[in-house]
This record gives structure tokens, sequence and C-alpha cells, in this order.
């Protein structure tokens, strides 16, 4: 790799890194506290699932006019509007109960996604533009980083959590990410672009883009909802204590850290036609059994037990990467068969989708997850999740003839 290259991995391991543990430090303690402080369980799914709004929204806009905000300053910036809310959020333990605390989960949720959307918008189209021939394999090897902090924010955020209580694991990890900000504008290149006229609503005209949309919400529908239930479920079925639930959550993560450097290289290594297709349908279909086995779903009468939910969580970790990590690629050939220019701007537009498609899943995900869960029970609303990847095998299916079907007998 070129120096700038180097620095440029350096940068955004070290943004999804920070972003992630910051991200993920919620899932042990903060549902139980919300309870204890008048929320219910579909408001805490609420509260949850804004912050996946607000990350749409910006992402959207984020991804039309990288250019002209320029994507190191929309970087550093997305860092330092995320950090604070971090540090805010908090805060809220000292705020009463009832309206007041909950009107201020949301306003700070919703101000932290703004930044986080600003942050990994730009990270998406700088690692794209910076390695045009190894996007797969780049963002699978930074998906390490991604895991390591989603694999470390529960178990310690709830360690610091038992130990000095709610305030401290959002004052520290909102400190960390403070500090990546002026190492971020130090060693991160300056990527200059033209502005391009192209838009988001012609990419959708594309019916593989769209299946392969569809396939992406599945994926975070299904992380936004064991965000939110995960923690309450495994306390009440098994008793066990938060800071348990959290190396409960490294079942997940861990698995997903470890494949997708493996996923991402075979991805740019082989054959398309021979590798995107069926990591997808094959990711998509396991995604689907550990769902259904995640509860159990009734149906089946079968007993939870610890061991099967944490093995189930593992299952999903690993079909995760086989899914996620050919999406983005497969999203920006697509696009260049459209006739987009290859640039920044281009990029910024695919990675704004991306971060849009995943959002609005992580809305979908905690809301009705929590409404089917307070009505009804986890177990279904596992099911449902499981009903949703379902539903993705055959658009991946799908997509696949299509690419088959457009693939010429003979290639020049």
């Amino acid at each position: 790799m070129t120096r700038r290259q180097m620095l440029t991995l350096i940068s955004m391991a070290s943004v999804n890194f920070s972003s992630m543990i910051c991200y993920s430090i919620l899932g042990p303690f903060f549902p139980t506290e919300a309870v204890k402080k008048g929320a219910s369980q579909t408001v805490v799914g609420l509260i949850f699932g804004c912050y996946a709004l607000c990350n749409l929204i910006g992402s959207l806009i984020m991804g039309r006019y990288i250019v002209q905000i320029g994507a190191k300053f929309m970087l550093v910036t997305g860092l330092f509007v995320s950090s604070c809310c971090t540090i805010l959020f908090g805060l809220l333990d000292r705020v009463p109960g009832g309206p007041a605390f909950i009107t201020l989960c949301f306003l700070v949720r919703s101000l932290d996604a703004v930044g986080f959307a600003a942050a990994m918008t730009s990270s998406f189209a700088i690692v794209a533009k910076t390695f045009p021939n190894n996007v797969a394999t780049v963002l699978g090897s930074l998906e390490i980083f991604t895991g390591l902090g989603l694999i470390m924010g529960p178990p310690v955020g709830a360690w610091f959590y038992q130990s000095f209580g709610y305030e401290v694991p959002f004052m520290l990890l909102g400190c960390l990410l403070l500090i990546m900000i002026p190492v971020n504008i130090c060693i991160l290149p300056t990527i200059v672009a033209d502005p391009s006229k192209d838009s988001f609503f012609r990419l959708l005209t594309n019916v593989k883009v769209v299946l392969i949309c569809y396939t992406i919400f599945t994926l975070s529908a299904g992380l936004g909802f064991l965000d939110a239930t995960l923690s309450l479920f495994a306390i009440e079925t098994f008793d066990v204590l938060p800071s348990s639930v959290g190396l409960i959550m490294v079942g997940l993560s861990l698995p997903y850290c470890l494949s997708s450097p493996l996923i991402g290289y075979i991805t740019d290594k082989y054959p398309v036609s021979v590798t995107r297709k069926w990591f997808l349908v094959t990711g998509a279909l396991t995604t689907a059994v550990g769902f259904c086995l995640l509860g159990p779903v009734p149906f089946l009468h079968i007993r939870s037990q610890l061991w099967l939910l944490v093995f189930m969580l593992g299952v999903i970790g690993f079909s995760l990467s086989m899914t996620a990590i050919p999406t983005f690629p497969e999203i920006i050939t697509c696009a260049y068969d459209q006739g987009y220019e290859e640039g920044l701007s281009t990029l910024g537009m695919v990675s704004g989708l991306f971060g849009a498609v995943w959002s609005s899943g992580m809305f979908y995900g905690p809301t009705v997850g929590g409404l089917i869960t307070q009505h009804l029970n986890f177990e279904w609303a596992a099911a449902v999740q499981g009903g949703l990847a379902c539903l993705a095998v055959s658009n991946c299916s799908s997509a696949r003839r299509q690419t088959d079907e457009n693939t010429p007998l003979l290639n020049e």
C-alpha cells in the first residue's frame, strides 16, 4: 500500500472502532434503566428506533452533498457531534423520570445519529475512493475494528455500569471519541472531487439494487431488534446480570469480526457471479434459521436455553458477514453499470443509500420488535425477523437470476 492508503486505513479503523464501541454500550443496561424511569418496552424500542430514523435522513443528505461539504470535514464534524452526544447521554440519569427523561433521550439520540451518519457515510466513500479495486477486502478488514467495538462495547459498558454507575461508561467512551478527532485531522488525506448531477432515485430504478437494499434492511432490522430486546429477555429468562448480557452479545459480534476479512477477500478474489450471489443467498437463509431458533419459535416446542441462545447469536453473526460484506461493492458495480461517473460523488451517494437503508432497518427492528415483544413475547418477535430473512432469500435468488440473464455468453 502507498503511504496515503496506509494512513487512510489507520484513520478508518480508528473511526470504526471508536464509533461502534460508543454505539453498542447501551444494550446491556439502558433498557433496564429506561424502564425504571417510566419508559415502556415500546418506548425503549422507539428510543433505539429514532436513532436509526435520524441516521436514515442524515445518510441521504450527507451522501448527496459529500463533495460540497468535503469528506474529511464531514467525518471530523460527525465524530465531534457524536462524542458530545455520548457524554450528554451519560447525564440523563440526573433528569427526573417520565416525559422529561424520555424527551431528552429522543433528542440526544437523534443528534448523535446525525453525527454518526456523517462519519460513516464519509468513511465508506473515502475507503471506496482510496481502494477502488479492493473495496470488499478493505471493508472486510475494517469490520475487524467494527466487530471489536461491538464486542468490547457491551461488556465494558456493563462492567463500568455495575462498578461505577450509569454516567461513567458514557463519559469515558465519549472522551475516547473526542481523542479520535485530532488523530484523524492529522493523518486523514484530503480528497478533492467535482459534484455529480446523478441522483439516488435513478439508482433505485435498478431492480437488482432494490433487492439488495431489502437484504440490507433485513440484516439491520435483526440487529436493531436484538439491541432493544435481547438484554431484557436474557435477564428475565435466565436470571443473568447486565455484565453477563454483555458477554452474551459477544456471541454475535465475535463471529462477524473474525469472518468479515475472509468474506471480503473471497468477494474480491473470485468472479462476482460465483461468490457474491451465493454469499447473499446462503447468508440470508442462515440468518432466517438463526432467528427462528433464537427464542426458539414457540411452535417448535423447544425450551429456551442459554447455550442455544449464544450459539444462534454466533450463527447470525457469521451469516451477517456473508450477506453484508458483498452488498456495498455490488451496489457500486450496479451504479457504474448504469452510467454513473466513477468518483467521490457517486461513492458518496452509494454510501448514503447503504446507510439510509441500513438505518431504516435499525428503526423498524427495535420499534416493531419491541411492540411485538410487549404484546406477545421475544420468541415470536424473533420469528418475525426470521420471516423477513426468509423473504430476502427469494429476493437474492431473483437478483441472481437477473444477473445470469444479463450476462453475455461471450465476453471480450
